[in-house]
């Protein structure tokens, strides 16, 4: 099956979207994980104090990201490893915020992508009391992960996504999506049309 694309998360440092302190992304081909990555990030400034509610979360203390790389140097890594790539996340609208947001907070123009929603997906095609990512997981088979960790939660994402797509006997990501009743997102400059 060509199931093509990369799910990602973010773990953020406080409740700025901007800030972004953890990230994990899972390369996907023809429905396998094939590669995956994850660091840390040093938040950009003015978006970097770390909020005891989130670390108690992650377990991300301020000390895990000195040294890290920052947004601006780290987002060519994060735009190379998805090569293309639709994204997927799970409440995608959070992730593709933290995107859009750490490039704003640090004058950076936002990378340009299509993504979809492994949550909205899970709401099509599972029968759960919650859809929390855990919950959608463990209906997919993949279980007992630490959630909150940015490259476990992209890896459960990312088998949410193939389990979906198996079930649906979906051809790619877009006629997963389509058949779900959903539609792709997309981030980054805005589409020029002439007329």
């Amino acid at each position: 099956m060509p199931l093509n694309f990369t799910a990602i998360d973010f773990e953020t440092a406080n409740g700025s979207a901007a800030s972004a302190c953890s990230v994990g992304l899972v390369k996907v081909r023809d429905g396998r994980v094939v590669e995956t990555a994850s660091w840390f990030i040093q938040p950009p400034i003015g978006h970097d104090v770390f909020n005891e509610w989130n670390i108690r979360i992650h377990g991300i203390q301020p000390v895990d990201v000195i040294g890290a790389a920052s947004w601006v140097d780290q987002l060519a890594d994060l735009v190379a490893f998805a090569e293309r790539d639709a994204l997927v996340a799970h409440n995608a609208g959070f992730d593709m915020g933290v995107i859009a947001a750490a490039c704003a907070a640090t004058v950076t123009a936002t990378p340009e992508f299509t993504y979809a929603c492994s949550l909205q997906v899970a709401r099509k095609t599972y029968h759960l009391d919650s859809y929390r990512l855990p919950v959608a997981a463990m209906a997919a088979g993949f279980e007992d992960f630490q959630h909150h960790d940015a490259l476990a939660d992209a890896q459960a994402c990312a088998a949410i996504m193939i389990h979906a797509a198996k079930r649906h006997d979906a051809s790619d990501l877009a006629h997963l999506v389509a058949l779900t009743g959903n539609r792709m997102g997309r981030i980054g400059p805005p589409v020029v049309q002439f007329v």
